[in-house]
Parts: C-alpha cells; sequence; structure tokens
C-alpha cells in the first residue's frame, strides 16, 4: 500500500543491549514473540550500544552485517526487539532491502491474528492505523506534480496528505463503533451491580496460564495454547463458590513488557472489566525465570489502566511444571491480617493443568469475596418452615438448632443478593438477630 517491502516468515532478529535502558527487553521472551507471529528465525544478532544511532538505531556497522545477514540467509524480514522510529525503520529498509517490523509493530500483528470477535477486530485496527499514521511514505508522487496542459495538473493535496486524511477518518469512524460496544458493556456491568454479583477478572503476564485456570474453574472450553497472546478476545463465565455465592469470572488479554500504549488505548473498554472487577486473580508462572519482573511488569500495566487499587489475589500457577531436583511446593494458600486484623488470603499456589489446589483456590477467592456476603444469625419461628427450605438453597448453614420456644436459630453466610431478595420478599430481617452488616434496618437493606 505504501510502496514497502514485502515481508515473509523468514526472519533475522536483532536484539541490543542498550546502557542507557533502564528497562531491557528479554532476548528469550523476543523469540517467543516472533514464534507466535509465525516467523521462522534463521539468526539472531546481537550487541551493545551507549545509546541508540539515530539513523540505524544500530550503528553503520551493525547495519552492515545486519544486511550481510539478509542476503546470505535469504531472509524475507528484519525484526528488531526495540522500539524504532519511522525515520529509522525506513532507513533500515532502504539499507536492507526487505521488510523492518519493530518490536511494537510484532506486537500488533500477532494481536491482528488472534483477534477473532467483532470488537476485538475493531480494537486491533484501530491500535494498527494510529501506528501505521506516524509511518507512511511518499507514494503515487506522479499524482502530486503541478504542470501546465490538459490532464498534466494534479490535485490540490499530496498523497501523503491524502492517505493521513483517510486514515484519520477510519479512526473515528472505529472510535463510534467502539464507543457503542463500550455502551453495551457498561451496561453489561451496571446489571451485574444491581444484582451485587461480584466480577473477579484473571490478569497477569502473557503465557502464564490464565485461560487454563479460566477453563478449569468455568468448564468453558476457550483457546489455550503455549504460545504469547493465544487469548484477545475477552470471555466472561458465571462461577459457583463453595457457600453458593456466584460470580463472574473474566479471562482477559495478557500484559507484556512496554505493551504498546495504542494498543492499551484500543483495549480500554475490554480493559475496564478489570479496572471494575471486585477482585485480580494475579496469575504468575512459577517457572519463569524472571518471575518477580513480570509481577511488577503486570503491576505497572495495572496502575496506567487505572486498575492498581482493586484487590489482588496472587495465584502462582504451573506447580507441575516443577522437576523432580526442584524443592515440591505443594499446593497452599498464604495468609496476612489485613487493617481489621482479619486474616486474607494473598497468595494460592495450585497448578491449574491438573487441578491441584483449585479448591483452596475457590476458598481463598470466596473469603476475599467476604464483604460481599452476609454473615447472619436468625430466629425463625415453627410456622416459616418454607423460608428455612428457601434459605438452605441459598446459602451456607453453619449451624442450626431450636430454642426453647420451638424457634429454628440458624448461623448462616449468604450471598449479598440473595439476602436483600429475602428482605424484599419475605422480610426476613424480622427475624435478624445479629449480621456483619452495618445497618440492619428494612430499609437500607432493600
Amino acid at each position: 500500500m505504501f510502496e514497502r517491502p514485502e515481508g515473509g516468515e523468514r526472519a533475522i532478529l536483532v536484539h541490543l543491549a542498550i546502557q542507557s535502558e533502564h528497562h531491557r527487553e528479554a532476548s528469550s521472551e523476543f523469540l517467543e514473540l516472533a514464534s507466535s507471529a509465525g516467523a521462522d528465525p534463521l539468526l539472531t544478532i546481537t550487541g551493545s550500544r551507549q545509546s541508540p544511532n539515530p539513523r540505524f538505531f544500530v550503528g553503520t556497522g551493525k547495519a552492515d552485517e545486519i544486511k550481510q545477514a539478509v542476503i546470505d540467509n535469504e531472509a524475507d524480514i528484519v525484526l528488531f526487539n526495540h522500539v524504532l522510529s519511522p525515520v529509522q525503520e525506513r532507513n533500515l529498509e532502504a539499507h536492507c532491502e526487505c521488510r523492518v517490523l519493530d518490536r511494537t509493530g510484532l506486537i500488533l500483528d500477532i494481536f491482528a491474528q488472534r483477534a477473532r470477535t467483532h470488537e476485538g477486530q475493531l480494537q486491533v485496527e484501530l491500535a494498527q492505523l494510529k501506528h501505521l499514521s506516524t509511518r507512511l511514505v511518499r507514494g503515487w508522487t506522479h499524482l502530486e506534480r503541478q504542470k501546465g496542459g490538459i490532464g498534466l495538473r494534479g490535485p490540490g493535496e499530496t498523497q501523503l496528505e491524502t492517505d493521513r486524511r483517510l486514515i484519520g477518518d477510519r479512526i473515528r469512524q472505529l472510535n463510534k463503533k467502539l464507543s457503542r460496544v463500550q455502551k453495551q458493556r457498561d451496561q453489561g456491568r451496571r446489571s451485574r451491580k444491581r444484582a451485587e454479583i461480584p466480577t473477579v477478572s484473571l490478569v497477569g503476564y502473557t503465557n502464564a496460564g490464565k485461560s487454563t485456570l479460566f477453563n478449569r474453574l468455568t468448564d468453558a472450553n476457550v483457546y489455550v495454547a503455549d504460545q504469547l497472546f493465544a487469548t484477545l478476545d475477552p470471555t466472561l463465565r458465571r462461577v459457583a463458590l463453595p457457600n453458593t455465592q456466584t460470580m463472574v469470572l473474566a479471562d482477559t488479554v495478557g500484559f507484556i513488557r512496554h505493551l504498546p500504549h495504542d494498543l492499551v488505548a484500543a483495549f480500554r473498554s475490554t480493559l475496564q472489566e478489570t479496572k471494575d472487577a471486585d477482585l485480580l486473580l494475579h496469575v504468575v508462572d512459577i517457572t519463569a525465570e524472571e518471575r518477580d519482573d513480570t509481577i511488577d511488569q503486570v503491576n505497572n500495566v495495572l496502575e496506567e489502566i487505572g486498575a492498581s487499587k482493586v484487590p489482588q489475589l496472587l495465584v502462582f500457577n504451573k506447580l507441575d511444571r516443577l522437576g523432580d531436583d526442584e524443592s515440591r511446593i505443594q499446593p497452599r494458600v498464604d495468609m496476612r491480617a489485613d487493617e481489621s486484623g482479619v486474616e486474607i488470603p494473598v497468595r494460592v499456589w495450585c497448578s491449574a493443568k491438573t487441578g491441584g489446589g483449585i479448591d483452596a483456590l475457590l476458598e481463598a477467592i470466596q473469603m476475599r469475596l467476604q464483604p460481599l456476603s452476609a454473615l447472619v444469625e436468625l430466629s425463625i419461628p415453627p410456622s416459616q418452615g418454607r423460608l428455612v427450605a428457601l434459605l438452605h438453597e441459598h446459602g451456607r448453614i453453619d449451624s442450626e438448632r431450636y430454642d426453647d420456644n420451638g424457634n429454628w436459630c440458624i448461623q448462616m453466610d449468604i450471598p449479598l443478593a440473595d439476602w436483600y431478595m429475602f428482605c424484599k420478599k419475605h422480610q426476613i430481617e424480622q427475624y435478624l438477630l445479629q449480621s456483619n452488616l452495618e445497618k440492619d434496618e428494612p430499609e437500607v437493606l432493600v
């Protein structure tokens, strides 16, 4: 479209250690990115520089080395594990006479391959156009010539200006369509809030096992693969907790180092599920070499989208991958005291693939969502046997006995939505002895 060299699958990878960069990219992760995009890595060229070269990003000698590697290996594309400026990308393409793609363009290409839903495709196209708008090169320059004579007068605007105008028009159209999708998602979230159904969102570094865990908890069949960004389109399912409380579990796109800002902006409506969640399950690959660094990277993205204040439960996944020579870590739950002195779970160790520790994870989620449940003690007269049966269906009975007057004395844990329903339909608050609710007046509960 813009007279750029065609790309293919045979790729030369370039990874430099830039001394001036505080957060360097990982070469092993870059190789996974290239493979996930469908590239066939032929050779990885490495090096180090104090700072990037303004013309080629690499030095002139390294640029010649890359060009020779392209010729020797008959490569179709050069992939850089860095963010290149539009000028650097064009200079490298002209020098190497093949397509050059930086880290951001590579991630965008992966996202374009993974998008399946209409919303996901709109979001990816929006991000691609924003990225492309800074990389337009001059094509069809013969149309710009201003000459005298019939049929030789060029248009008033250059082809570059026309391209920019068309891309700007398309971006505005996509923003309108995504705003409509955003309204639909907002409506769904408002409905869940009215029903007092908590939302739990899976977040984590890409390929940490979020979709496998999602399938384990929901019996769903979302796509799972051992590759980066296997999941792109969000999926929501209802999950029943051990106390019969219902939650909505959301599987979202994975994060990565230096996630392109255009992608973050384009996927803001999808990531809104994360921002508005009641609890985040931060899934971590326990076998990852840079485990602590990936946790920090995910927290940085959460802060960028405004979700840093949402409570987190760390889920250390892939226990099944620990070798026999490693000190085997059994599934467990780590607890700590919150501000009120009550112990709450903060870390869960499990295996989504084998199911080990999943029951403990559900119990931990239930404990973290406890404020969304009512802990009540009731005294119900013998004439209300049907009401007692309904309570058994909707809540977890901790203890049940009869007092001297034949009343049922029940201590139970019941979801807030069901408690409000009982208060509205059966005026159950008249039988309430005590609860963990701040106020017990019917007008507050209803």
